[in-house]
């Protein structure tokens, strides 16, 4: 039994893993300085100063810069302070999810332009590969120097290994292997099988997704992206879906119908399949776009799921979804997944034309064509359907 994953577990919704496991990596740290400087020296990040004070924040919010669109908030940021000098660090910690777009570079040109400090440390730690070959260090080619180190969550994993003398290291520990943060770079016997039945598994999900569903899809919605955007977004977001953009701004809403959660916690979990609507942080209408889908909840509260509508700034929207799992004792999987889609194509029309008729009174759509078809980071990771619920302009 894990203490924390039982706590995760009744948190309602998208359960908020990275901010979750942000706190309780924090708080653990706070509590045991000697663990957080030797694993800092042991990677060379400081040297074998004697530190005074030690302060330990999460989720600090710094207002964007000049050359920033979106404020930013930082997962773990620590003080380190002689008495004379201080030293800053920021850590940003992704579990499934990826960089969101230029996040590490906003994070650096925030730390550069932090007063009476004397070193300047941005760590990217994360659970899989997402390489940053491109930042070297001193990296970022600021005036004033911002060192840049990136490690893996297994490392941590390995370093408190040695430490686990406590109950609440011995949990931390649990929940790292359960949410896969404990792996080293070698392939599974799963991760060998996927290899093998990638490509059936693929032309599958592309059959259940072209001809009349994606015809119905264009005739609801617009001009469908997918293709290579469809797999750009199983890298990026862990889902598989054609999607189209709903408003003059393109990327401020917009609904994609497929298949999500494609990288689950547990190999035991299932993928789940539908359509959802998707508002962004900044968008001018998104205080009507929160309140017509508040009411979408309550008059169909069995058959939409809401994400992040009572989260700002955050990507906010709802989805009609099964769990794949429905769909396994039917004769024609193929089949009955088209029938869903189909079903959720109707079912979005329908909210669409009773809950934000709003949006099209008066307004002419740009829809997308096929020179648009390029992924905006921002998407690639925001919260609905994807593994985590990612505040996209709050990194």
């Amino acid at each position: 039994m894990s203490l924390f994953t039982n706590l995760l577990n009744l948190h309602p919704g998208n359960k908020p893993r990275e901010d979750f496991f942000t706190e309780i990596i924090a708080y653990f740290l706070s509590l045991n300085n000697d663990i957080l400087l030797g694993w800092l020296k042991y990677h060379s990040i400081i040297s074998d100063e004697n530190y005074s004070s030690i302060k330990i924040s999460t989720q600090q919010e710094h207002k964007r810069l000049e050359s920033h669109t979106e404020d930013s908030r930082l997962d773990i940021v620590i003080e380190l302070s002689d008495g004379l000098n201080t030293d800053v660090i920021f850590i940003e910690s992704k579990i499934g999810s990826t960089e969101g777009w230029r996040q590490l570079e906003k994070y650096a040109e925030i730390l550069s332009k932090l007063k009476n400090v004397r070193h300047r440390i941005l760590i990217y730690i994360t659970r899989d590969y997402d390489p940053k070959d491109e930042i070297k260090t001193p990296g970022f080619n600021l005036e004033t120097k911002v060192n840049f180190y990136q490690f893996r969550w297994h490392q941590f994993y390995a370093h408190l290994q040695q430490h686990a003398t406590d109950i609440l290291a011995q949990e931390i520990l649990i929940f790292m292997r359960r949410n896969g943060m404990s792996t080293t770079n070698q392939f599974s016997s799963v991760d060998l099988l996927t290899m093998v039945n990638f490509n059936k598994t693929l032309i599958l999900m592309e059959s259940t997704l072209s001809e009349k569903v994606k015809e119905e899809f264009q005739l609801a919605f617009g001009i469908v992206v997918g293709k290579t955007a469809s797999m750009t977004q199983w890298t990026w977001g862990s889902r598989y879906i054609i999607y189209t953009h709903l408003s003059p701004s393109k990327w401020d809403l917009w609904c994609g119908l497929g298949y999500f959660d494609l990288n689950p916690i547990n190999v035991t979990d299932y993928p789940y399949i539908g359509i959802f609507l998707e508002v962004s942080p900044g968008f001018v209408e998104r205080p009507k776009i929160i309140k017509s889908m508040q009411k979408v909840i309550n008059d169909k509260p069995n058959i939409w799921t809401p994400v992040n509508l009572k989260v700002l700034p955050a990507w906010s929207g709802i989805f009609y979804r099964k769990s794949l799992q429905e769909f396994l004792s039917q004769e024609n999987h193929v089949s009955a997944i088209k029938l869903f889609f189909q079903e959720s194509i109707k079912e979005l029309k329908t909210v669409q034309e009773q809950y934000f008729d709003f949006l099209w009174k008066g307004v002419s759509i740009e829809t997308v064509t096929e020179a648009d078809q390029e992924e905006d980071p921002d998407i690639l990771s925001s919260s609905i359907g994807g593994v985590e619920s990612v505040v996209t302009p709050l990194e």
